[in-house]
């Protein structure tokens, strides 16, 4: 049988170029490029185009990038110079935001806090025609503007009414901020009257202002629920809680 030889019928990469002999398909490198043999040879250089052609260049050199250490949980970024930079990472609960100058990055509180404090009082006994409903203080750790509610039970002492009157205090003086009558508990005068109101403390609501009150951290603030004229109230054994109070404070 006759045998036909068909010769090389794929690439072989030789590795890197040596003096030698090579053959068509042999493929080298040499000076970080590639070339493969396109005519058999012995100790023929790469840069012959007779013997080589060049499968792949080398490319441009790279400029060489900035250098700088981080330490552990550092953040990298680039600065407007345009060099890197590292900032540590913050407290829990703090998030990564733009600093003050728009120059950088830091750790610190995101967004507008909010600070809610409670009063309840079950026993609040009798209170005269002039007496507090509630007089509470209570401290914000942030400052801002402030959102005053309360809800009331109370009973006429006879079959009259009372009026209340709602002051706050944010440690600069106190402020009246309005007042509503109440009559008694139409069933009868010893039943329970219950009431309710809301509002943002306001600088002067006589004047019907609409400027808020702004607290300040650390400052005690007063909240003052008083009766006003009228008849005088008392609990008289009721159930459940008499007067709650609370504060909801809007960082600003």
């Amino acid at each position: 049988m006759a045998t036909l030889n068909l010769g090389r019928i794929k690439p072989v990469f030789r590795g890197a170029w040596t003096s030698g002999a090579f053959v068509i398909d042999d493929i080298v490198t040499h000076g970080n490029e590639t070339f493969i043999c396109i005519q058999a040879g012995s100790n023929i250089a790469t840069t012959n185009a007779s013997y080589w052609t060049k499968l792949a260049a080398k490319g441009v050199d790279g400029t060489s990038g900035d250098t700088f250490s981080l330490a552990n949980k550092e953040i990298a970024f680039k600065t407007n110079a345009g060099a890197l930079d590292g900032i540590p990472i913050g407290v829990a609960g703090q998030a990564l935001k733009v600093n003050s100058g728009a120059t950088g990055y830091e750790f610190g509180s995101a967004g507008k806090a909010t600070e809610l404090h409670v009063f309840a009082d079950e026993n609040t006994g009798s209170v005269s025609s002039s007496g507090n409903f509630v007089n509470w203080n209570f401290t914000p750790t942030i400052s801002g503007k402030v959102f005053l509610s309360h809800t009331g039970a109370h009973r006429a002492q006879s079959a009259s009414h009372y009026y209340c009157q709602y002051y706050f205090n944010n440690g600069s003086g106190e402020v009246e901020q309005h007042e509503q009558g109440f009559g008694f508990a139409p069933s009868q005068s010893s039943h329970n009257q219950g009431w309710g109101v809301s509002f943002i403390a306001t600088t002067n609501s006589n004047a019907d202002s609409t400027t808020p009150i702004t607290v300040t951290a650390n400052t005690q603030c007063n909240f003052r629920v008083k009766n006003n004229s009228g008849d005088g109230s008392s609990a008289g054994g009721d159930a459940g809680k008499d007067h709650i109070v609370s504060a909801l404070v809007f960082e600003t």
